[in-house]
């Protein structure tokens, strides 16, 4: 299928399965062979549980394999070897009842089933000693900022240790995901993580155009890739804005701000949402870009790319900026491989891994975008590669627009499903891979679906990187990992 993003499909029925022990050996060969984790997960068949894991190989290629177990009997862990697979699982565990023996680490991740008052007994892992002592954070937090819970184990200022609690914002999107007709969730996808909408919903688009041979123009592939790097630059803008208020310069707080609203402001006069809601629908785009439009985008691009370098000079110069995010949250190239970190906090510890480079067909085939490393992996490090990312996309934006000015094209119809078919979607978000997957069943109704955000992946990073900081640097931290509570949380 010929796309602007990774899509794979196959008929489950050409899917490798295994016995839980068979299939246990074969990841950890294809693990100790290069293979990194894309996604596991699985599902209730009556009284079984069949678990699917997506991996890709060194080549890029895409692999699945399968296994199917008894909730009773499950299999080995498999996260002492590859911790990459800590967070996979706890959610296998959670949302389906499997036994995984000799986890060490299995706590719950969204309380899936649980009363509210269950997360009171979240088992937080505890330091011993006199000197050593806890500070609880949250869930409710000073300010505009959704719910969770941060427990730091300190001696005096230092942190040794930092466990995440989050699971507030569960709403229950994959189940909710089964309820309706599946060409008209768009809306529900949207708000699964509301800064990252275009994302998401080209994701759930590309795994429905594919079960339904639905096959794109260019000039659509070029519309949605314009929509989801104008979201990657107003949420680089605002994380920046974010970050310069936290270290006291306000000039970059101020101005990256306004920056931003140029940036949502052109994505609203494209669809009529700041965050894109309503942009994409399957089979196509409902945005139009008549010339009056173009020319009012163009300047707004031109704008961006006028004023941006004026306060990215300012801020990369400053001392003070300098003084606050040098050495600050310091994440290893080996660690964040280690966790399979992805997207912005992965190529900011020297891991070169960007989607928009694996495509082999649709916009970023024709205009390829370059990607930036930044081996720091320290807070200074992930600031300065928002800025490499922003100068990229507005640099391509303004390219691909000159190729590609008119949108006019009809939204093709999304026909019936396929049956027995699995889709997988991965669309490189500005925080990293957002991975999508639907198996449709015997007439084409959809048995499962599964979402990924780029969080669920890297909340751990953030963690091991305040490691051996001072608690004051936690809110830097934080924010230039600037990860999603909801998008975790489904």
């Amino acid at each position: 299928m010929s796309t602007s993003v990774i899509v794979h499909r196959m008929n489950v029925c050409d899917i490798p399965t295994h016995n839980p022990n068979a299939w246990r050996d074969d990841l950890t060969k294809r693990f100790r062979d290069g293979h990194r984790i894309l996604t596991l997960f699985g599902r209730r068949d009556h009284d079984r549980v069949l678990i699917t894991a997506v991996l890709q190989a060194q080549d890029r290629s895409i692999v699945l394999s399968r296994s199917t177990v008894t909730p009773e009997f499950g299999y080995h862990e498999l996260t002492s070897e590859f911790p990459a697979l800590h967070c996979f699982e706890r959610e296998l565990h959670e949302q389906t009842g499997v036994r995984i023996a000799a986890h060490a680490w299995l706590k719950p991740i969204r309380y899936e089933g649980k009363t509210q008052s269950a997360m009171n007994e979240y088992p937080f892992y505890k330091i011993e000693g006199k000197e050593v002592h806890e500070v609880a954070v949250g869930p409710v937090h000073a300010g505009v900022i959704e719910p969770g819970s941060f427990r730091f184990m300190c001696l005096g200022e230092q942190v040794h240790h930092l466990e995440i609690q989050l699971g507030y914002q569960h709403r229950g999107v994959e189940r909710r995901l089964l309820e309706r007709e599946p060409t008209r969730l768009t809306p529900l996808v949207e708000t699964i993580a509301g800064d990252t909408s275009i994302a998401h919903a080209w994701a759930y688009c590309s795994t429905l155009e594919s079960v339904s041979d639905c096959e794109l123009d260019i000039e659509v592939e070029a519309a949605r890739a314009i929509a989801l790097e104008l979201e990657r630059v107003a949420m680089h803008l605002a994380g920046l804005s974010g970050l310069a208020a936290d270290v006291g310069f306000l000039q970059g707080a101020t101005t990256y701000g306004r920056l931003r609203t140029t940036a949502i402001n052109t994505t609203m006069r494209l669809c009529g949402s700041r965050f894109g809601r309503g942009a994409l629908r399957p089979g196509g785009v409902a945005m139009r870009l008549p010339p009056d439009l173009l020319n009012e985008v163009r300047g707004n691009l031109n704008l961006l790319r006028r004023d941006l370098p004026i306060i990215n000079e300012c801020f990369l110069a400053s001392q003070t900026v300098q003084h606050r995010l040098r050495s600050v949250g310091v994440l290893t190239e080996a660690q964040a491989a280690e966790l399979g970190l992805v997207g912005m906090a992965a190529r900011a510890s020297g891991i070169p891994i960007d989607a928009r480079q694996e495509v082999k067909s649709g916009a970023y085939k024709v205009l390829p975008i370059p990607v930036a490393i930044i081996r720091d992996g320290d807070c200074w490090g992930r600031a300065r590669l928002r800025i490499a990312e922003m100068d990229a996309s507005l640099l391509w934006l303004s390219t691909i627009l000159a190729l590609y000015p008119n949108w006019d094209c009809p939204r093709k119809r999304i026909g019936s499903l396929a049956p027995n078919q699995i889709a997988f979607a991965l669309v490189e978000g500005w925080r990293g891979e957002v991975i999508h997957c639907l198996e449709t069943g015997a007439t084409g109704e959809v048995v499962h679906y599964k979402v990924q955000d780029p969080s669920f992946r890297n909340w751990m990073g953030l963690a091991i990187a305040v490691r051996g900081n001072e608690i004051s640097d936690f809110p830097i931290c934080n924010k230039s990992f600037d990860l999603s509570y909801c998008g975790n949380d489904l």
